[in-house]
């Protein structure tokens, strides 16, 4: 199994999501603990779901629970992960090669910045991993990236230091450029570039990065 699509509890915009399922055609849809309801709502069946089910509806959940091609793992509440890392970890057990996270924003920013932790997972693990939603697409690295402008994800290309600090930073193709920086925390220098070339090209000798795609609502 390739692409995995795995939608969580957080805001979940059902159009956005349902484009999404069609655009990359998953081989493998995962609903991790209240995601289950955007599958409910819209009867879409999910090969697997995930969760302790502390704050999945009861209706949802029983609509799903006896069908036969639907793996369920339930998980135990006093755990020390979240759903979504469940999820996660189970997508690359069974084989993912890549993963999109979804409704993984939105309302509580503790599960925000733990889902932004989670694609630590995806580079140890090799598998890569991108939390998706209407106004945004944030993904983690430690090679660089090369986005092309015609491929880009809304219109701004912030970058943030997941280390602290990123060095020899150097930006092509971007309307502020860099060349071998040192991108260190505390600062806001990385937010709101934009792609002016055909492609945006970044790259850096050492540390993580958060690169995040964005465009206003």
């Amino acid at each position: 199994m390739k692409q995995t699509i795995i939608v969580s509890g957080g805001s979940v915009d059902d159009a956005f999501v349902k484009q999404t399922i069609d655009t990359e055609k998953p081989d493998c849809l995962i609903a991790a603990d209240a995601g289950i309801h955007f599958f409910y709502r819209n009867q879409i069946m999910p090969d697997v779901i995930v969760g302790d089910f502390d704050s999945a509806d009861d209706g949802a959940r029983a609509y799903f629970e006896n069908r036969p091609e639907i793996t369920f793992v339930r998980l135990d509440p006093v755990k020390d992960d979240t759903d979504t890392e469940s999820a996660l970890r189970l997508a690359i057990r069974m084989g993912a090669e890549q993963v999109t996270l979804l409704g993984a924003t939105g309302g509580r920013i503790d599960h925000l910045l733990g889902n932004i932790e989670l694609l630590g997972i995806g580079l140890t693990e090799g598998v890569p991993v991108t939390i998706t939603d209407p106004c945004n697409r944030i993904r983690m690295t430690d090679t660089g990236l090369v986005i092309r402008r015609a491929e880009q994800f809304g219109t701004y290309v912030s970058l943030l230091p997941y280390t602290p600090q990123v060095t020899g930073l150097t930006l092509r193709g971007m309307k502020y450029p860099l060349t071998e920086y040192c991108l260190k925390g505390f600062c806001s220098l990385g937010i709101s570039n934009e792609i002016t070339g055909e492609e945006g090209v970044i790259s850096f000798s050492d540390g993580i990065l958060l690169v995040i795609e964005s465009k206003d609502a």
